[in-house]
C-alpha cells in the first residue's frame, strides 16, 4: 500500500519526523520513524540513556504541556514531532504506555467498548420522539398557563413529591385527565397564585385564618343556593353545560331543561334563560356582604405586602377563585390538570409514545444483557493470558451500553479458592501484589488502546518498559498484546525496553530487525542506530569474521571458552590456554594468532586463515584497545569487549609487578583477578588510592564472562566508562 494511497485512507503518521533539545536530559535527538512498511520500531536504551526522558516529552505532548529540562529549565527547549504531511501531531494521537501508572482508569472513551451501535440507536430515537412530544407539550403548558416556570418540574413536583418524575407523574394522574370533561382553570394565570412570595404569603397564620373566614361563608351560601350544590354543582359547572347545549344544537331542536328549586320545577326553553338563571343566582352569592367584607379582609391583609398587588388586583378580577386558596396543593394539581385536558391531544400522544417506549426499552434491555461486548472479550482474553485473583465486572453494563450512563461503574470481586468477595477498587490494589497490579495496569492499557481502534484513532503508542518486572510467562503474555496492537494500520509503536532479552524477543515475534534501533548517548545528545547482535551476534557477525576482523576474533576468546569449559572441561589444553589470554600468566604473552586460530577451528569446525599467524595475540589484543579508544561511541560490542580483556591484562600485569611473593600468582586457581588484589592491599598497605583496580573489579567481568544468552551487561555499559577506565589503568605503571 502506497503512502499516497494510505494517506487517502487517512493514515498520517508513515513517517514521523522527531526534533527534541533539552526535553528531560535529552540533550538532542533528531530522528525519522518511517511506518510504511512495518507498523513498530523496537527501541534498546539502557537505563539512564533516554527512555524516561523520551516517554514523559511524548506525554507532556499528549496533554498539551509545553516541555523543559528538568535540570537546566532555563536552557531553550525544541521538541517538533511532525507526521507524514509535516504537521505536528495531535495531543489526542498520541498515547504513553508507562511502567506502571496506578491512577490509570476509564473515561467515558473506553466507555464504548460497552456499546452495540445498534441497540443504542434504537433506545437514543425513543428517546428523542419521547422528547419531541414532551416538548410539544410543555410548550403548549406554557403558553395556557402563561407561565415562565419550569413546567416539567411542576408537574412533578405535584403530583410526585420529587423534581425530577415527570413521566410517573403524568403516568399517575392518566386516569383522572381522561375522565375529566372540563377545564375549570384552564384559563388561570399560573404564576400570578404560584409566585413564592404569595404562597409565603397564603401560608402565614393571619391570611390562612382569613381564607377560613371566606371559604365558610361562601360554603354556606352555596348549601343556602336555590340552584347550585356545593361540590356538585357550582356556577362554573352550570356555565359549562349551558355552553355546552347550545354548542350541540340542544335549544335550537326545541328541547328545554328543567331546574327543580324548593319543590318547584322552572322550565327553561333557551340558552339566555338559562345564563340569566345562573347569573342571578352567582350574582346573589358573590354580592353577599359579609362574603364581601371577608374578600376584602383577605385583600387588604395581602395588599400591605407592595409584593403582592399584582395578585391583590387578580384575585378582585377572579373572586371566585379565592375559594380554591384553602388548599393549594390540591389547587395547583386541579389547575394542571385542566391545563392537560386543554391540550388533551399532546398528552395523549406523550402518553402513548412513553407507554410504547417504556415496552421497547425493556426488550431492548433484555436483548443487551444478553449480548457479549468487546468489553468482555478484552476482559477474557486478559485472563487468558493472565493469572490474577480477581474479575472484573460493569455494574451499571446495561445503561452505558444504552447511552444512560457515559461512565463505567466498576465492580470487583476477589477469589481466594472457593470464596469470593465483592471489592473496591483502592482495596483491591492494596490487596494485589506488585506483578498482580501491573497485570491490571496493562488490562487498562487494553480498554484504552481498543477504545481507539473502534473510534478508528490513528495513534502512536509510545511504550516505556512495560515489561519490566514481569516474569517470563506474563513477558511473553505482553508481547503477544504488543503484536496484536501492531495488527492493522491504525497504531504505530515504538517500544523502549532496558531489557535486551525482551528486545531480541519482540524483534523475533513481529518487529522488523531493520526498525530495530539502538540508543547510544554522549554530551552532545542521543543517537539512534540500527541495532546488531540481536539474532545471536556469535553465530551471525563474529564467526564469519573471526579471521578477518582482529576485534572480533579477540572478542570471541571468552565465549570460545566457555564452549571448550563445557564440552572439555577446565583441564582441557585449549582452555588453560584461552584462559592465559583472559588472565596475566607465564605464557601470556607468547601465545600466537596462529595457535588462536588452531583452538578456534578445533571447536569451531571452521578454517581460519589469518594473515599474520605467528603475531603475538597479546599484541593485538594492545594495538586493538588502542584503536578502541579513537572509535565513535556506539553499540560496539567487540570493542567493549576488547577495552575490557586489555585492561585486566594491564591490572593483573601491575598487580603482580608490585606483589612481594612472586610465586604467588601461579598458585592461583580461581578468581584470579579478585586474589591478585586482596594480596596486592596486603603487601601495599600504604599504596593509597585503589579505586581504579576496585572499578576493574567491578566492571569487566560482566563485559568478558558472556554467552549468547545473556549478554545484555556490555550492551548497557557505555564505551565512555570502559575507555576511561582503561586509560586509568595504563597509568598506574
Amino acid at each position: 500500500m502506497n503512502v499516497a494511497y494510505r494517506l487517502r485512507l487517512g493514515y498520517v503518521m508513515d513517517r514521523i519526523k522527531i526534533e527534541l533539545e533539552n526535553c528531560y536530559g535529552i540533550r538532542s535527538l533528531k530522528q525519522t520513524f518511517d511506518f510504511s512498511q512495518s507498523r513498530a520500531y523496537a527501541l534498546y536504551a539502557p537505563n539512564g540513556a533516554m527512555k524516561s526522558s523520551f516517554a514523559e516529552t511524548f506525554n507532556d505532548l499528549a496533554n498539551g504541556r509545553r516541555s523543559q529540562d528538568r535540570i537546566f529549565p532555563d536552557r531553550q527547549t525544541v521538541r517538533s514531532v511532525l507526521d507524514s504531511t509535516g504537521k505536528e501531531l495531535k495531543p489526542e494521537s498520541i498515547l504513553v504506555v508507562k511502567p506502571y501508572d496506578e491512577e490509570l482508569g476509564h473515561t467515558e472513551k473506553t466507555s464504548t467498548l460497552l456499546v452495540d451501535a445498534n441497540l443504542r440507536r434504537e433506545y437514543a430515537r425513543l428517546d428523542s420522539e419521547i422528547e419531541s412530544s414532551k416538548a410539544n407539550l410543555i410548550n403548549l403548558i406554557k403558553q395556557q398557563s402563561g407561565s415562565k416556570k419550569d413546567i416539567e418540574q411542576e408537574i412533578s413536583s405535584a403530583f410526585t413529591r420529587t423534581s425530577d418524575n415527570f413521566y410517573n407523574a403524568l403516568v399517575r394522574i392518566r386516569t383522572e385527565v381522561d375522565a375529566q370533561k372540563e377545564t375549570p382553570f384552564a384559563s388561570v394565570a399560573y404564576d400570578k397564585i404560584f409566585d413564592d412570595k404569595v404562597l409565603a404569603a397564603l401560608n402565614t397564620k393571619n391570611l390562612k385564618s382569613l381564607v377560613e373566614d371566606y371559604v365558610h361563608r361562601y360554603n354556606n351560601l352555596l348549601d343556602a343556593s336555590t340552584y347550585f350544590r356545593r361540590g356538585t354543582f357550582d356556577y362554573y359547572n352550570a356555565g359549562e353545560i349551558a355552553r355546552s347545549l347550545a354548542a350541540n344544537g340542544f335549544f335550537s331542536a326545541k328541547h328545554t331543561v328543567k331546574l327543580n328549586a324548593n319543590g318547584k320545577t322552572v322550565e327553561i326553553s333557551t340558552e339566555r334563560e338559562l345564563e340569566q338563571i345562573i347569573a342571578g343566582e352567582k350574582e346573589a352569592i358573590l354580592t353577599d356582604k359579609d362574603l364581601r367584607k371577608k374578600f376584602d379582609d383577605v385583600a387588604k391583609a395581602l395588599a400591605k405586602n407592595v409584593n403582592l398587588r399584582d395578585f391583590v388586583q387578580y384575585m378582585q378580577d377572579n373572586v371566585t377563585l379565592l375559594s380554591h386558596l384553602i388548599n393549594l396543593e390540591k389547587f395547583k394539581e386541579d389547575i394542571l390538570k385542566s391545563y392537560l385536558r386543554a391540550n388533551y391531544e399532546a398528552y395523549t400522544e406523550l402518553m402513548k409514545k412513553y407507554s410504547d417506549a417504556l415496552q421497547r426499552r425493556g426488550e431492548i434491555e433484555e436483548e443487551a444483557r444478553k449480548q457479549r461486548t468487546l468489553w468482555e472479550r478484552v476482559i477474557e482474553e486478559f485472563n487468558n493470558r493472565f493469572f490474577v485473583p480477581f474479575k472484573l465486572e460493569a455494574k451499571n453494563r446495561i445503561a452505558v451500553m444504552l447511552g444512560q450512563k457515559a461512565m463505567i461503574d466498576l465492580g470487583f470481586v476477589y477469589k481466594d479458592g472457593s470464596d469470593t468477595v465483592e471489592i473496591g477498587r483502592k482495596e483491591l490494589l492494596k490487596a494485589l501484589s506488585t506483578g498482580e497490579k501491573r497485570a491490571f495496569y496493562i488490562l487498562n492499557v487494553l480498554f484504552e488502546i481498543e477504545a481507539r481502534r473502534k473510534a478508528q484513532q490513528e495513534t502512536l503508542v509510545v511504550v516505556d518498559d512495560i515489561a519490566d518486572s514481569f516474569d517470563y510467562q506474563n513477558k511473553y503474555a505482553i508481547i503477544q498484546y504488543l503484536k496484536d496492537i501492531n495488527e492493522g494500520g491504525l497504531f504505530k509503536q515504538i517500544i523502549m525496553t532496558h531489557n535486551f532479552d525482551f528486545f531480541r524477543t519482540i524483534e523475533s515475534r513481529f518487529v522488523k530487525y531493520n526498525h530495530c534501533l539502538m540508543a547510544t548517548k554522549d554530551s552532545s545528545g542521543i543517537k539512534l542506530q540500527q541495532a546488531i547482535g540481536i539474532r545471536n551476534v556469535f553465530v551471525k557477525d563474529w564467526k564469519e569474521n573471526f579471521d578477518k576482523d582482529p576485534k572480533k576474533k579477540i572478542a570471541s576468546i571468552p565465549f570460545v571458552r566457555n564452549l571448550v569449559e563445557y564440552c572439555e572441561g577446565e583441564n582441557d589444553e585449549k582452555f588453560e590456554k584461552l584462559t592465559s589470554l583472559l588472565h596475566w600468566k607465564a605464557d601470556t604473552t607468547s601465545i600466537t594468532v596462529g595457535e588462536l586460530d588452531r583452538i578456534y577451528h578445533d571447536v569451531c569446525k571452521k578454517t581460519c586463515s589469518s594473515n599474520n599467524p605467528n603475531e603475538i595475540v597479546y599484541d593485538v589484543i594492545e594495538k586493538q584497545a588502542k584503536n578502541c579508544l579513537v572509535a565513535p561511541t556506539g553499540i560496539n560490542f567487540e570493542n567493549k569487549i576488547v577495552l575490557a580483556i586489555a585492561t585486566r591484562l594491564k591490572a593483573e600485569q601491575f598487580m603482580i609487578s608490585k606483589i612481594k611473593d612472586k610465586a604467588y600468582p601461579s598458585t592461583i586457581t580461581h578468581n584470579q583477578t579478585y586474589a591478585l588484589a586482596a594480596r596486592f592491599k596486603k603487601d601495599n598497605p600504604n599504596w593509597g588510592e585503589t579505586s581504579t583496580l576496585d572499578r576493574v573489579l567491578l566492571m569487566t567481568p560482566e563485559n568478558i564472562h558472556l554467552n549468547s544468552f545473556m549478554y545484555e551487561p556490555i550492551v548497557d555499559m557505555s564505551d565512555e566508562h570502559l575507555k576511561k577506565l582503561y586509560t586509568d589503568v595504563y597509568a598506574l605503571a
